[in-house]
């Protein structure tokens, strides 16, 4: 119902006034050169989205759209995908008084600072159609209020609402599960899933010698972290594998410091499990470090990095790492980034990540750059080498070698 108000009344909006439109098509071409076996060897996709923005005097009005193609969707049953989809990701209206905003809706919020993965990003669920290292995040419908103040902001955030999590069919190489595992995308949860989660955030930055930006956020319902149950072993027949969301407090903050050439960062959480019987209280650092050389030739900057994370269960005889699927937890990585600056935004970034607890490496090396003002061109190479004694999300993934094009066009 909700959602119906809200596309009334932006289109009745667009009626009485111009909109700014901005969007992109892209066209993603994958080569898995090691992949496992019965998997699809390489992959193209489509993908485009279109963003409407409505803007009358204080008033402003979001409309944001995706449709994404798969070229396996087109073959026959078997080798189906099942990655194609439209999807509404935002739709929302705020208003700005002036010192204060409301809005109400469905958006995408962004929390982090960290370059590898960012922790605290948890507002939205990931869609688990998009590409691995690259997720979307699905919308999710919520009510905020912000109040200004002279150096940052506090707001007052109430969800509603856990979407379902798709997820693409087996031929698809970054499917989770094993070829027998039946995946039930309804989600369970522990109380009704409507119940609201509720946000307190404060962000802001001082003004100083050192640069600060820094965010503190207290939570109060669905945790971001999920986790799954099966109603059969995995080595039967056909198990059935579902998707369950529980309760928590929760406490988090994203930071960043300017120190000269060097930014300091830090996402910290610490998640306080309710009533769950099935997970336990955990916590989640990173910690990074990037310094920055400038004109190392000629224009060209180059950022070393270097991130750290941590994550810990707190209760014995309750799902660990390895059950709950998490890949950050005892990782270091080190990284370099160059940027070209000669006015086209070109740069390459690429490093390692190493499992410490774990043996295991991820490597990849990605270049991004524009060309004409209106293309985007990325090519990027990824080299995972999974723990040989452990079954991590990698080992079930297997040794995996990959090569990725994308290119797009924005308007």
């Amino acid at each position: 119902m909700i959602q119906k108000v809200l596309l009334l009344c932006l289109s009745i909006s667009i009626l009485f006034a111009d909109i700014a439109l901005q969007g992109h098509v892209e066209l993603q071409s994958q080569a898995y050169l090691n992949h496992p076996q019965g998997k699809h060897s390489y992959n193209n996709t489509a993908f485009a989205q279109v963003e409407a923005t409505y803007t009358n005097e204080n008033l402003e009005a979001i409309l944001k759209a995706s449709a994404q193609g798969d070229y396996y969707d087109l073959k026959s049953e078997a080798e189906k995908n099942r990655r194609s989809f439209v999807r509404l990701d935002e739709a929302y209206v705020k208003y700005d008084f002036d010192d204060a905003q409301v809005m109400a809706g469905k958006s995408i919020r962004f929390w982090g600072a960290l370059e590898v993965d960012n922790i605290v990003d948890g507002f939205n669920p990931d869609d688990f159609r998009s590409e691995l290292f690259n997720m979307d995040k699905l919308g999710v419908y919520n009510a905020a209020y912000t109040y200004y103040t002279d150096t940052g902001e506090l707001s007052f955030i109430l969800k509603s609402g856990e979407p379902d999590q798709k997820m693409a069919a087996f031929p698809y190489v970054y499917y989770f599960f094993p070829a027998n595992v039946n995946y039930d995308a309804n989600l369970q949860s522990e109380k009704n899933r409507y119940r609201p989660t509720i946000y307190l955030s404060y962000s802001g930055s001082t003004d100083t010698q050192y640069a600060l930006d820094y965010a503190f956020i207290l939570q109060n319902g669905y945790d971001s972290q999920h986790y799954f149950t099966s109603d059969a072993p995995i080595t039967s027949p056909r198990p059935t594998f579902t998707n369950h969301v529980y309760l928590v407090n929760k406490a988090m903050s994203y930071n960043t410091l300017v120190v000269g050439s060097t930014l300091l960062k830090l996402e910290a959480l610490y998640a306080d499990v309710i009533n769950d019987k099935t997970v336990s209280d955990y916590y989640h650092l990173g910690l990074g470090v990037e310094h920055t050389l400038t004109q190392v030739y000629k224009n060209a900057d180059l950022g070393i990095l270097c991130e750290y994370y941590k994550y810990h269960t707190l209760e014995d005889g309750k799902y660990t790492d390895l059950q709950l699927f998490e890949t950050f937890q005892n990782d270091l990585f080190l990284g370099l980034r160059y940027s070209f600056n000669e006015g086209d935004d070109a740069s390459i970034i690429g490093g390692v990540i190493a499992d410490l607890d774990y043996a295991e490496q991820s490597y990849y090396i990605e270049y991004e750059s524009r060309i004409a003002q209106t293309l985007k061109l990325n090519l990027d190479y990824r080299y995972i080498e999974p723990s040989q004694t452990t079954l991590t999300a990698f080992n079930l993934l297997g040794r995996h070698q990959r090569l990725s094009l994308k290119l797009g066009y924005y308007f």
